[in-house]
This record gives structure tokens, sequence and C-alpha cells, in this order.
């Protein structure tokens, strides 16, 4: 019972994603009108033309015969040449017809496929972090690449080639009809027994077809996470680890690789198993009414030809129906994916950019990822252009304090108020133009300095990326380097130092010059000195503007004018540097233990 159930839901979500795709052709439908009518007609000179050869033969069978019975007479070879040339005609035409159809339908393909990359770019933007955390960048991106390839190429095979097969099937037995009724009823019978092997089959190998596409985004995956990490896995000396992981995945992929091709590739020996033996039927009921005279020479010439022909179209159905698989199981993966619950950008109210004072709220916030409760009643009134500290023990959720500040989660429950109003009711896109991250892990792009400065205000003028980056003492290096301002940043920015990094995104920060600035981590990874400089630039930044800090080296957030201690998402203390080490508390334990951390490295 529920292998039935799981065949009728198989069903049901094949002919819902058809429709769907089918959807994005909807300004196409003139043009595959055109197409329909071009394979029509294609496919019709195509049918006539055995049926014109075999009246060829006969006249050359009847002119034979008569040149026995009459030395005389023989073959009319006049009458012969114009049905050659006239086949010749109809045949070319046929071809003209047929590489208009692909022409035409190569495009709607390649429509079709970048609407859909379209789609989902656009969809990449609509989505909360919560869902980049539940799944892997190689999926995301298999899904863009492999499942998008895949759909275009056989939607430009697949559509074009049912048109075709369907009309060829129906003209090919009218042509049969009018030969001979008898024989045709025999190869017709052949009909219904291909279309329940093909049935069958496709019932079982559809279920392979998506798991191949999934194992394929999961591969993609892997090898984006190696790729990425490769430092890490070298110097773990994780090669193996890796290997045997990427070779779990690959033998999944490889074991619903083969079952999938396995149960498709059977469709074509199949039919041609039963082609074959309608082939001899015919051929044998054929040759014994040629010789009662029932039929001509030429007829039945066409007629075998015609059988041959007629195995065709279904043998096309055979691999129609395995592109039709491929291409659902990947147009699933993708509408899966463009069905995913997206950012509520319903909120409208906007607060105008010179009424913005940078005053935070927190009302007793509750949040949790996936009903493991990390913040458990969080209070904090901040004025503006303060500067917030957060500290704590790793897990007590520093980072997860400023991403609910910057709405990449929504609240579990309380709210969080931007200078009175509740953050949830104001418009995304403008509420965020009021901040600013400076986060540990640097995000630059393959592209110039300028350009990558520039990202910050993307029409800012060259006079002011150069204040910023001299704010950010970032125009020192960058005036070190050949092409200055110019200089290509490489893959992964690999030509520039950690430091050099850093300091290219305060400066980016500066450039945007926001109300309100986040630094999590943003000395944690570089040296003293450079450190120095970074502070230096990051005081720049902060000035006469509301600021969180989170910091691990508390050193560096004596002069916060409030720090918060977090354990368990919870605020165990608050207040000032002097005042929290006075209280001989959680505070003051975390600066003793990293001061005697410095003792003993020194």
């Amino acid at each position: 019972m529920k292998a039935k159930n799981n065949n009728k839901s198989s069903n049901a979500d094949f002919i819902k994603s058809t429709k769907r795709l089918l959807g994005y052709m909807k300004n196409d439908y003139i043009k595959l009108i055109i197409v329909a009518v071009f394979s029509i007609l294609s496919t019709v000179f195509m049918i006539v033309g055995p049926k014109i050869m075999g009246n060829a033969t006969t006249e050359i069978f009847n002119g034979v015969m008569r040149k026995i019975s009459n030395p005389s007479m023989g073959i009319n070879f006049s009458k012969v040449l114009k049905i050659v040339i006239f086949l010749v005609v109809l045949y070319t035409v046929s071809s003209v017809f047929s590489y208009l159809q692909a022409y035409i339908m190569s495009g709607i393909a390649q429509r079709v496929s970048y609407n859909l990359r379209k789609e989902i770019s656009e969809k990449l933007n609509r989505l909360p972090i919560s869902y980049f955390d539940k799944n892997e960048k190689g999926d995301i991106i298999s899904r863009v690449t492999n499942d998008v390839d895949t759909l275009s190429q056989s939607l430009n095979q697949s559509l074009m080639m049912a048109v075709t097969s369907v009309i060829t099937v129906v003209g090919i037995f009218i042509m049969m009809l009018t030969i001979n009724f008898m024989i045709t009823i025999v190869a017709v019978l052949l009909v219904p027994i291909t279309m329940f092997c093909l049935m069958m089959i496709i019932r079982k190998s559809q279920h392979f077809f998506k798991l191949q596409q999934k194992y394929l985004g999961k591969l993609n995956g892997k090898i984006e996470e190696t790729y990425s990490g490769q430092n890490i896995v070298r110097a773990h000396n994780a090669e193996r680890f890796e290997q045997l992981n990427f070779n779990k995945i690959n033998n999944r992929l490889y074991e619903t690789s083969w079952k999938s091709q396995f149960l498709s590739s059977i469709m074509m020996p199949m039919m041609m198993l039963i082609s074959n033996v309608g082939y001899v039927v015919v051929a044998i009921l054929g040759g014994y009414l040629t010789i009662a005279g029932k039929i001509a020479v030429g007829d039945i010439q066409a007629f075998i030809q015609y059988m041959r022909t007629f195995t065709q179209p279904l043998n096309q159905i055979a691999q129609i129906m395995n592109l039709l698989q491929s291409t659902i199981a990947a147009a699933d993966r993708i509408f899966d994916f463009l069905d995913e619950e997206e950012i509520d950008f319903s909120a409208k109210e906007v607060i105008p950019d010179d009424k913005v004072e940078g005053a935070i709220e927190f009302e007793h916030v509750k949040f949790g990822y996936d009903e493991n409760i990390v913040i458990k009643d969080f209070n904090l009134k901040v004025s503006p252009g303060q500067k917030i500290a957060i500290v704590g023990p790793t897990g007590a959720g520093k980072t997860t304090i400023v991403k609910l500040l910057m709405r990449f989660y929504e609240l579990n429950h309380g709210r969080i108020l931007l200078d009175g109003r509740d953050i949830s009711t104001l418009e995304l896109d403008e509420y965020r133009k009021n901040f600013a991250m400076v986060l540990q892990d640097t995000w630059l792009f393959n592209g110039t300095i300028m350009d990558n400065l520039k990202y910050g205000k993307l029409d800012a003028t060259d006079e002011e990326v150069f204040s910023a980056a001299r704010a950010a003492y970032a125009d020192r290096f960058i005036l070190t380097q050949k092409y200055g301002y110019e200089t290509i940043l490489s893959e992964d920015t690999k030509n520039i130092s950690q430091g050099q990094k850093q300091l290219l995104t305060i400066a980016r920060a500066i450039l945007s010059n926001p109300k309100i600035l986040i630094l999590d981590e943003a000395t944690s990874s570089v040296d003293t000195r450079t450190e120095e400089m970074i502070q230096n630039a990051m005081d720049n930044l902060i000035k006469d503007r509301t600021s969180f800090i989170i910091a691990h080296r508390l050193s560096t957030i004596k002069n916060a004018d409030l720090i918060l201690v977090l354990n368990e998402g919870d605020i165990v203390e608050q207040g000032t540097h002097d005042e929290l080490m006075k209280n001989n508390g959680f505070y003051k334990n975390l600066y003793d233990s990293q001061y005697e951390e410095l003792e003993e490295i020194n």
C-alpha cells in the first residue's frame, strides 16, 4: 500500500513539476506553435517519402516484368527520374523545417535557463541566513549550474523529439493504413506492449534519477569544502580522511547513477526486441500477400520501411522518457530551492537617514537555533553614540546578539527597537543601510582594491575612497603596491596579508558612513603591531557612532562605555572596565586568565 502511495505521489510531483516548467515558456507559446508546425511539416515530408519511393520501386519492378514479356518495352526511366527529383526536393524542404525548429527551440530552452538562473540569483538574496547554515554551498551551486544545465539540454532535445515522435507515429499509422489494413493492425498491436514496458521501467528509474541529482549536489559541496580548506587539510594530514569522505559520497552517486542509467538504458534493447519481432511478422505476412497478388512489391517495400520507421519514434519516446526523468529530477531540485521560505519583506516603514540617532534597545529577547535556545532573556538599552563591548566565553551568545540586531534571524520572543521603533516593522534594506560590520573573517572579492572599497558605497567618488583609506591607515600599504588602488586582488586575496585585508574592510566600513557599527573579533587574527594600526583605524570608525564590539582580547575594550559580560545567553555582569574589575567577578576572572596567558607566553 505504501509503495502505491509513493508511486501516486511521485506521479503527482512529476505532473506538477512538468506544468510548472511549461509555465516558464508562457511567453514563447507562439514560437512553440511555430516549432510544432515546422515539426509537423518536416515529419510529414519525411513520412510520405517511403510511399513515393515505393512507387519508384513498383515502376522499376513493373518495367522489368514488361521487359521479360516484351523485349521492346522496359523501365520508364523518365518517370523514375521525376520521382527521384521530387523526393530530393521533399527531403530538402523537410531538412530546412527541421533546422528552423531546432534553431527556435534552442532559443526557448536557453531563455528558460536564463530566467531560472535569474530567479535563483534573486532567491539567494531573499533567503534567511538560516538556510545557508543548514545547506552546503556546493549543493546550492550545483542547483545553479548542474541542475539548470541538465534541464536546459534535455528540454531542448525532449520537446522537439516529443512533437516529432508523436507526429511520426500518427503519420506513419495513416500511411500504413493506406497500404494495407490487415498488416497495419498487426503492427499497431506492438504499441500497447511497448508503452506498458516503458511505464514499468519509468516508475522504477524516476526515484534513482532524483537521488542522482541529490548526490551530485553533495559531491560538489564536498569538493568546494575541501578545496577552500586545503591548507587546513594539509596541516592536519587529513588527506586520507577527506578522500574517504569523498569516496563515500562518490560511491552513493555511482550506485544511484548506475541504477538510473541501467533502468533507462534497457528501454532501447527492449524496444528493439519488440520491433524486430514485429518486423519479422510483417515481413512474413507481407511476403504472403505479395505472392497472393493482394499488395504491390513497392507497397510492401514501403510498408517494411514504415515498419522500421514506426519503431524509431517509439524508441525516441523511450529516450524522451529518459531525458524527461533527468529534466524533472533537476526541475524538482530547482523548484524546491525556489519554494524555500523567504525573509519577510512586508514591513515598509522607513526612518529618514537624518532622523536616525542610533538608540538601541533589547526587550526580553529570546532566540535559539533549531529549538536550541542560545539567548534566554536578554535586555539592554544603548544610548546613541555609546561604545558597547560584549565579552564572554565561546558559545555565550555574543555573535548571536549582533546577528539578531542585523535581522539575520527572527526572534523567538521579545523585540529589538531602533530609536523606539520595533525593527521588525522597518523596511529591511533601508534598516540595514544604517549598519556596517567588520568581521573576523574578512571577505574581499576578485577585483581591484578600488572596487572592493567601493563595495561599501557603490556611488562613492575616488576622493571619498582615498579619504576612507587614509582614515583606516590602509592607504600606506595600498600605495606601496605596484598599481596602487588598481591592484587586482587575487582569488581568496592571497596577495595581501590578513592584517591588510582587515584594514581594507575597515576602510570599506568607514566609506559607508554608518550610524551603527558592529566589530566582531576584528583583531583576533593579526599580530600586535598590526592590531595597533587596526585599533587606531577602528577608533576613527567608532567616533560619534553607536558601536558594538565583540572581543576576546579584553585589553582592547578597556575604554568602552559599557561592557556586557555574557554567559549561556544571559548578561551576568555589566559596567565599565574599572567597575567590573572591582566587582571581582566573572569579568575579572576572564581578564586575569588572559593576563596569565600573556605572562606565560612572555
